[in-house]
């Protein structure tokens, strides 16, 4: 007999935008990222570009009639739940759309130019995104395009607030002014409203590999909203999602590479082969009986999903591995969560080597110390007593990290942490995966017994 069917249905989301032969970008990029996202993807060409990492070669734009073409198609078969606009590079695509509204949640990002400095929309068309804007739920432009919408010079994020305040005045319910082509450490993105301004800070992340980080922002956006959410919450969702996708950015193409559209589902994809891997690390310590190398505040195995940016998305032994009379044995199960202390060592240490994922922290002995030298790497530590004045003790974690990978001039595979008045030492065993961070127990085990 065959299997009942079991459809579901997603929301849908319409992108109308240009193609992007390199994939990084244009209509390519929103539909990974909607589909990453949960929703449904449909699209409405503008134009055919011929670009890759290092630039754009060409670009050819598709008759007018051959896109709304496109446009009704999807709206007649379709219940489009929001629309996301890209690359319309003329007056007449611009007035198409515009004519086409009411649109559902539009998202208008005002694609000028490309990250590569090529331009991408013709100078007389400028004007005509007033009329688009004024029926957006939401404008997403760079520095550089909310300058050219509202005549300003953005040099600061006060500039941000008062470029997000004119477009609003436009007619648009929200500007989301992206402060990454202003300069400083943080990235300050503004979003404005008629009755308020949400400012959001992520760390500058030092890489040029940012191709597509408009479009995957402005889908992911829509996609949230085409999912109920509320304009801050998605906005959030969004910015979050892109400060990951520029992290752990693709390394593809000549040029500097561009952003990992679907960083958030491949990592949430992870969490359960990393809480696997963890039980078996903890079962093969349970099963060697690792009693001479757990702390007395115990002992704690923690593995962090590929892209982990929080603890919580580092699995542990909740209650951590202890020493009993007949061995050793886990509190309770693996969570995630749970790491405590060692998940903290863990994301510091992965902000120097991302491919780190697991961790376990073991007693520091003069023997144990001895046995780091049979370590296949580098071994590294720190001092907490020469913690600077201006580090606070709840900093000192990510401050040894820093100072160890700095002295070790490579990643360690070990990082002894020297303890200090009513702190004992500590070492923390590092692995990019589960098997080599139990041959690094095993090789400091057999010396030490």
């Amino acid at each position: 007999m065959p299997r009942a069917p079991a459809p579901v249905t997603p929301p849908v989301v319409l992108t109308i935008a240009g193609s992007d032969s390199g994939g990084g970008a244009g209509i390519q990029a929103d539909l990974k990222t909607i589909e990453a996202g949960g929703a449904f993807g449909t699209s409405a060409i503008t134009s055919v570009t011929a670009q890759n990492t290092t630039g754009v070669r060409g670009s050819h734009l598709l008759p007018v009639d051959d896109i709304e073409a496109q446009i009704r198609a999807v709206r007649e078969d379709f219940d489009v739940a929001a629309v996301k606009t890209g690359m319309l590079a003329t007056s007449d695509v611009i007035d198409l759309v515009a004519a086409e509204t009411p649109l559902p949640n539009l998202v208008v990002d005002p694609v000028m130019v490309a990250t590569s400095g090529d331009r991408l929309l013709e100078p007389e068309a400028e004007a005509a995104y007033e009329r688009l804007l004024a029926d957006a739920a939401l404008v997403t432009p760079n520095a550089d395009e909310a300058e050219v919408l509202t005549g300003r010079d953005i040099d600061d994020p006060s500039d941000t607030e008062a470029a997000g305040r004119d477009i609003v005045e436009m007619g648009a319910d929200a500007a989301l002014v992206k402060g990454g082509h202003v300069p400083g450490d943080e990235v300050v993105d503004v979003l404005v409203t008629d009755d308020s301004v949400t400012t959001f800070r992520h760390e500058r992340v030092d890489t040029e590999a940012t191709h597509g980080s408009g479009c995957t922002l402005s889908s992911a956006i829509a996609t949230r909203l085409a999912h109920g959410d509320d304009l801050r919450d998605a906005v959030a969702a969004g910015i979050d999602l892109l400060a990951r996708a520029v992290r752990y950015n693709l390394d593809v193409g000549e040029g500097p590479g561009a952003v990992h559209h679907a960083v958030e589902t491949r990592n949430e994809a992870a969490r359960h082969e990393t809480s696997e891997a963890v039980e078996r690390v903890v079962s093969a310590l349970v099963d060697r009986d690792v009693s001479t190398l757990v702390p007395e505040v115990g002992m704690t195995v923690a593995g962090a999903t590929p892209y982990a940016e929080t603890p919580t998305e580092v699995a542990a032994v909740e209650g951590r591995i202890t020493r009993t009379l007949d061995g050793v044995r886990p509190n309770r199960g693996v969570r995630f969560g749970a790491g405590g202390p060692v998940a903290q060592f863990l994301l510091a240490a992965r902000e120097h080597d991302p491919a780190l994922r697991y961790a376990v922290n073991c007693r520091l002995t003069d023997g144990v110390e001895d046995a780091l030298r049979d370590l296949a790497g580098s071994v590294s530590g720190y001092d907490p007593s020469e913690r600077p004045d201006d580090v606070t003790r709840e900093a000192t974690t990510a401050w040894g990290v820093d100072a160890a990978f700095e002295s070790s001039g490579e990643t360690p595979v070990a990082i002894v942490d020297h303890g200090e008045v009513g702190v004992a030492g500590s070492v923390v065993l590092l692995a990019a995966d589960a098997a080599t961070l139990l041959g690094h127990v095993e090789t400091v085990l057999a010396v030490v017994e």
